[in-house]
Protein backbone atom coordinates (compact mmCIF):
# COMPACT_ATOMS: atom_id res chain seq x y z
CA UNK A 1 0.00 0.00 0.00
CA UNK A 2 1.33 3.47 -0.84
CA UNK A 3 0.24 7.05 -0.89
CA UNK A 4 -1.78 9.12 1.52
CA UNK A 5 -4.32 7.23 3.57
CA UNK A 6 -7.89 8.26 2.73
CA UNK A 7 -10.45 8.70 5.48
CA UNK A 8 -13.59 6.75 6.11
CA UNK A 9 -16.55 8.31 4.39
CA UNK A 10 -19.27 9.27 6.86
CA UNK A 11 -21.68 6.44 7.50
CA UNK A 12 -20.00 3.80 5.31
CA UNK A 13 -16.77 1.84 5.19
CA UNK A 14 -14.72 1.82 2.01
CA UNK A 15 -11.41 0.21 1.27
CA UNK A 16 -8.59 2.40 2.54
CA UNK A 17 -5.14 2.39 0.97
CA UNK A 18 -3.54 1.11 -2.21
CA UNK A 19 -2.45 -2.44 -3.08
CA UNK A 20 0.84 -3.74 -1.72
CA UNK A 21 3.74 -4.55 -4.02
CA UNK A 22 2.57 -8.13 -3.66
CA UNK A 23 5.78 -10.13 -3.30
CA UNK A 24 5.64 -13.04 -0.88
CA UNK A 25 7.20 -16.44 -0.30
CA UNK A 26 6.13 -19.57 1.57
CA UNK A 27 7.20 -19.42 5.22
CA UNK A 28 8.17 -15.76 4.91
CA UNK A 29 6.18 -14.97 8.07
CA UNK A 30 7.05 -18.12 10.03
CA UNK A 31 8.89 -16.17 12.73
CA UNK A 32 5.98 -13.88 13.56
CA UNK A 33 3.59 -16.86 13.41
CA UNK A 34 5.76 -18.76 15.89
CA UNK A 35 5.81 -15.72 18.15
CA UNK A 36 2.02 -15.40 17.93
CA UNK A 37 1.62 -18.99 19.06
CA UNK A 38 3.96 -18.41 22.01
CA UNK A 39 2.69 -14.99 23.10
CA UNK A 40 0.78 -14.97 26.38
CA UNK A 41 -1.09 -11.83 25.33
CA UNK A 42 -2.15 -13.33 21.99
CA UNK A 43 -3.28 -16.59 23.57
CA UNK A 44 -5.30 -14.71 26.18
CA UNK A 45 -6.94 -12.51 23.53
CA UNK A 46 -7.94 -15.49 21.39
CA UNK A 47 -9.20 -17.58 24.29
CA UNK A 48 -11.27 -14.77 25.82
CA UNK A 49 -12.99 -13.77 22.57
CA UNK A 50 -16.51 -14.99 21.91
CA UNK A 51 -15.64 -14.83 18.20
CA UNK A 52 -11.86 -15.35 17.79
CA UNK A 53 -11.53 -13.65 14.41
CA UNK A 54 -8.03 -13.06 13.04
CA UNK A 55 -7.41 -10.77 10.06
CA UNK A 56 -4.35 -10.96 7.85
CA UNK A 57 -4.11 -7.65 6.02
CA UNK A 58 -2.28 -7.24 2.71
CA UNK A 59 -1.24 -10.83 2.05
CA UNK A 60 0.06 -10.00 -1.43
CA UNK A 61 -0.05 -11.73 -4.78
CA UNK A 62 -0.24 -15.18 -3.19
CA UNK A 63 -2.38 -16.17 -0.17
CA UNK A 64 0.21 -18.69 1.01
CA UNK A 65 1.18 -16.84 4.22
CA UNK A 66 -2.49 -16.40 5.19
CA UNK A 67 -3.10 -20.12 4.67
CA UNK A 68 -0.03 -20.86 6.80
CA UNK A 69 -1.28 -18.51 9.53
CA UNK A 70 -4.69 -20.21 9.57
CA UNK A 71 -3.15 -23.68 9.71
CA UNK A 72 -0.75 -22.78 12.52
CA UNK A 73 -3.28 -20.93 14.65
CA UNK A 74 -5.94 -23.58 14.33
CA UNK A 75 -3.55 -26.23 15.64
CA UNK A 76 -3.63 -24.40 18.99
CA UNK A 77 -6.98 -22.62 18.75
CA UNK A 78 -9.47 -24.76 16.77
CA UNK A 79 -12.24 -22.13 16.92
CA UNK A 80 -10.19 -19.39 15.24
CA UNK A 81 -11.57 -17.84 12.04
CA UNK A 82 -9.06 -16.25 9.67
CA UNK A 83 -9.92 -13.56 7.13
CA UNK A 84 -7.39 -12.54 4.49
CA UNK A 85 -7.82 -9.02 3.12
CA UNK A 86 -6.37 -7.49 -0.04
CA UNK A 87 -7.30 -4.38 -2.00
CA UNK A 88 -6.62 -5.99 -5.38
CA UNK A 89 -9.80 -7.77 -6.51
CA UNK A 90 -7.85 -10.16 -8.76
CA UNK A 91 -5.75 -11.30 -5.80
CA UNK A 92 -8.88 -11.93 -3.76
CA UNK A 93 -10.44 -13.95 -6.59
CA UNK A 94 -7.27 -16.01 -7.03
CA UNK A 95 -7.11 -16.71 -3.28
CA UNK A 96 -10.59 -18.23 -3.17
CA UNK A 97 -9.25 -21.60 -4.37
CA UNK A 98 -6.67 -21.62 -1.57
CA UNK A 99 -9.23 -21.51 1.25
CA UNK A 100 -8.77 -25.16 2.21
CA UNK A 101 -8.35 -24.89 6.00
CA UNK A 102 -11.74 -24.64 7.73
CA UNK A 103 -12.95 -21.18 8.74
CA UNK A 104 -10.66 -19.36 6.28
CA UNK A 105 -11.94 -16.82 3.78
CA UNK A 106 -10.71 -13.94 1.64
CA UNK A 107 -12.28 -10.55 0.93
CA UNK A 108 -11.41 -7.22 -0.57
CA UNK A 109 -10.49 -4.69 2.10
CA UNK A 110 -7.89 -2.31 3.48
CA UNK A 111 -7.25 -0.47 6.73
CA UNK A 112 -10.98 -0.35 7.49
CA UNK A 113 -10.78 -4.19 7.62
CA UNK A 114 -13.88 -4.59 5.42
CA UNK A 115 -16.04 -3.88 8.46
CA UNK A 116 -14.58 -6.79 10.46
CA UNK A 117 -13.69 -6.45 14.14
CA UNK A 118 -10.85 -8.92 14.76
CA UNK A 119 -9.36 -9.85 18.08
CA UNK A 120 -6.00 -10.24 16.30
CA UNK A 121 -4.80 -8.32 13.25
CA UNK A 122 -1.54 -9.11 11.43
CA UNK A 123 -0.34 -6.42 9.01
CA UNK A 124 3.09 -7.26 7.61
CA UNK A 125 5.04 -5.44 4.89
CA UNK A 126 2.05 -3.16 4.39
CA UNK A 127 3.25 0.27 5.58
CA UNK A 128 6.83 0.47 4.32
CA UNK A 129 5.99 2.74 1.38
CA UNK A 130 3.91 5.11 3.48
CA UNK A 131 5.17 8.28 5.12
CA UNK A 132 5.62 8.12 8.86
CA UNK A 133 2.60 10.36 9.41
CA UNK A 134 0.39 8.29 7.11
CA UNK A 135 1.56 5.06 8.75
CA UNK A 136 0.58 6.53 12.12
CA UNK A 137 -2.84 7.40 10.70
CA UNK A 138 -3.20 3.85 9.38
CA UNK A 139 -2.36 2.53 12.86
CA UNK A 140 -5.17 4.58 14.34
CA UNK A 141 -7.65 3.42 11.70
CA UNK A 142 -6.79 -0.23 12.27
CA UNK A 143 -6.80 0.09 16.06
CA UNK A 144 -10.23 1.65 15.87
CA UNK A 145 -11.52 -1.49 14.14
CA UNK A 146 -10.20 -3.98 16.73
CA UNK A 147 -12.58 -5.90 18.95
CA UNK A 148 -12.34 -5.13 22.69
CA UNK A 149 -9.10 -6.63 23.97
CA UNK A 150 -7.79 -6.95 20.42
CA UNK A 151 -4.19 -6.72 19.28
CA UNK A 152 -2.46 -5.41 16.14
CA UNK A 153 0.87 -6.90 15.08
CA UNK A 154 2.44 -4.57 12.49
CA UNK A 155 5.88 -5.09 11.05
CA UNK A 156 8.31 -5.81 8.29
CA UNK A 157 10.54 -8.68 7.22
CA UNK A 158 12.96 -9.52 4.44
CA UNK A 159 11.92 -11.58 1.42
CA UNK A 160 12.73 -14.96 3.01
CA UNK A 161 11.77 -14.14 6.58
CA UNK A 162 15.19 -14.31 8.23
CA UNK A 163 15.10 -10.73 9.54
CA UNK A 164 11.89 -9.37 11.07
CA UNK A 165 10.80 -6.49 13.29
CA UNK A 166 7.30 -5.75 14.52
CA UNK A 167 5.30 -3.66 16.94
CA UNK A 168 2.54 -5.04 19.16
CA UNK A 169 -0.32 -2.61 19.75
CA UNK A 170 -3.56 -2.70 21.70
CA UNK A 171 -6.41 -0.25 21.28
CA UNK A 172 -4.54 2.36 23.35
CA UNK A 173 -1.38 2.22 21.23
CA UNK A 174 1.98 0.42 20.92
CA UNK A 175 3.15 -1.77 23.78
CA UNK A 176 6.26 -3.60 22.57
CA UNK A 177 8.88 -3.97 19.84
CA UNK A 178 10.07 -7.43 18.79
CA UNK A 179 13.20 -8.26 16.80
CA UNK A 180 13.36 -11.76 15.32
CA UNK A 181 16.12 -13.22 13.21
CA UNK A 182 18.26 -16.14 12.20
CA UNK A 183 21.39 -15.16 14.18
CA UNK A 184 23.64 -16.95 11.69
CA UNK A 185 22.39 -14.49 9.05
CA UNK A 186 23.72 -11.44 10.95
CA UNK A 187 27.11 -9.80 11.02
CA UNK A 188 25.80 -7.78 13.95
CA UNK A 189 22.33 -7.13 15.42
CA UNK A 190 22.05 -3.67 13.88
CA UNK A 191 21.66 -5.44 10.52
CA UNK A 192 18.02 -5.73 11.62
CA UNK A 193 17.57 -1.95 11.51
CA UNK A 194 16.74 -2.06 7.80
CA UNK A 195 13.60 -4.05 8.71
CA UNK A 196 12.29 -1.72 11.40
CA UNK A 197 8.61 -0.80 11.00
CA UNK A 198 7.78 2.58 9.54
CA UNK A 199 7.27 4.16 12.98
CA UNK A 200 10.96 3.56 13.78
CA UNK A 201 12.95 3.03 10.59
CA UNK A 202 13.69 6.73 10.10
CA UNK A 203 14.50 7.09 13.82
CA UNK A 204 17.70 5.05 13.75
CA UNK A 205 19.81 8.19 14.17
CA UNK A 206 21.77 9.63 17.12
CA UNK A 207 19.47 11.04 19.77
CA UNK A 208 16.73 8.45 19.21
CA UNK A 209 16.13 5.54 21.56
CA UNK A 210 16.06 2.89 18.86
CA UNK A 211 19.51 4.02 17.75
CA UNK A 212 20.71 3.60 21.33
CA UNK A 213 19.18 0.13 21.39
CA UNK A 214 21.12 -1.05 18.36
CA UNK A 215 24.30 0.62 19.60
CA UNK A 216 24.06 -1.25 22.90
CA UNK A 217 22.95 -4.51 21.30
CA UNK A 218 25.91 -4.41 18.90
CA UNK A 219 28.22 -3.79 21.87
CA UNK A 220 26.70 -6.76 23.71
CA UNK A 221 27.10 -8.89 20.57
CA UNK A 222 30.78 -7.97 20.47
CA UNK A 223 31.15 -8.77 24.18
CA UNK A 224 29.48 -12.13 23.54
CA UNK A 225 32.14 -13.12 20.98
CA UNK A 226 33.58 -15.83 23.30
CA UNK A 227 30.27 -17.69 22.79
CA UNK A 228 30.75 -17.80 19.00
CA UNK A 229 32.33 -21.29 19.05
CA UNK A 230 29.02 -22.58 20.44
CA UNK A 231 27.17 -21.13 17.46
CA UNK A 232 25.40 -17.87 16.52
CA UNK A 233 22.32 -18.79 18.56
CA UNK A 234 24.36 -19.10 21.77
CA UNK A 235 26.04 -15.79 21.00
CA UNK A 236 22.63 -14.11 20.45
CA UNK A 237 21.34 -15.45 23.78
CA UNK A 238 24.36 -14.11 25.62
CA UNK A 239 24.11 -10.75 23.84
CA UNK A 240 20.47 -10.36 24.90
CA UNK A 241 21.34 -11.40 28.47
CA UNK A 242 23.99 -8.69 28.54
CA UNK A 243 21.53 -6.17 27.12
CA UNK A 244 19.02 -6.95 29.87
CA UNK A 245 21.83 -6.51 32.41
CA UNK A 246 22.21 -2.96 31.08
CA UNK A 247 18.66 -2.28 32.32
CA UNK A 248 16.95 -2.40 28.94
CA UNK A 249 13.32 -3.50 29.60
CA UNK A 250 13.53 -6.94 27.99
CA UNK A 251 10.11 -8.62 28.24
CA UNK A 252 10.85 -12.18 27.12
CA UNK A 253 13.13 -14.93 28.42
CA UNK A 254 15.94 -17.25 27.39
CA UNK A 255 13.51 -19.69 25.78
CA UNK A 256 12.48 -16.99 23.30
CA UNK A 257 16.02 -15.66 22.90
CA UNK A 258 17.11 -19.10 21.71
CA UNK A 259 14.66 -18.68 18.83
CA UNK A 260 16.47 -15.51 17.76
CA UNK A 261 13.92 -13.20 19.35
CA UNK A 262 14.09 -10.11 21.55
CA UNK A 263 11.02 -8.24 22.81
CA UNK A 264 11.27 -4.93 24.64
CA UNK A 265 8.80 -2.47 26.10
CA UNK A 266 7.80 0.16 23.55
CA UNK A 267 8.69 2.87 26.07
CA UNK A 268 12.35 1.94 25.56
CA UNK A 269 12.32 2.77 21.84
CA UNK A 270 9.45 5.22 21.36
CA UNK A 271 10.41 8.17 19.13
CA UNK A 272 11.81 11.17 20.98
CA UNK A 273 9.43 13.52 19.14
CA UNK A 274 5.85 12.28 19.60
CA UNK A 275 4.64 14.83 17.04
CA UNK A 276 6.68 12.98 14.44
CA UNK A 277 5.00 9.70 15.25
CA UNK A 278 1.45 10.48 16.22
CA UNK A 279 0.68 6.85 16.99
CA UNK A 280 2.84 6.99 20.09
CA UNK A 281 0.10 8.98 21.77
CA UNK A 282 -1.48 6.79 24.38
CA UNK A 283 1.31 4.23 24.17
CA UNK A 284 1.56 1.77 27.02
CA UNK A 285 4.12 -0.61 28.39
CA UNK A 286 3.53 -4.32 27.98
Amino acid sequence: MAGRTPRLAAGRARALGLPTRGTTNPNRLRRVDRWLLGSTAVRAALRSAADPLVVDLGYGSSPVTTVELATRLRAAHPDVRVLGLELDADRVAAAADAADPPRLEFRRGGFELAGARPVLLRAFNVLRQYTEADAASAWQTMLGRLAPGGLLIEGTCDEIGRRCCWVTLNRQGPTALTLACRPADLDQPSDLAERLPKALIHRNVPGERVHELFRDLDACWAAAAPFAPFGPRARWVEAVRLLAARDWPVLDDRRRWRLGELTLSWSAVAPADPAGAAATAGSATA
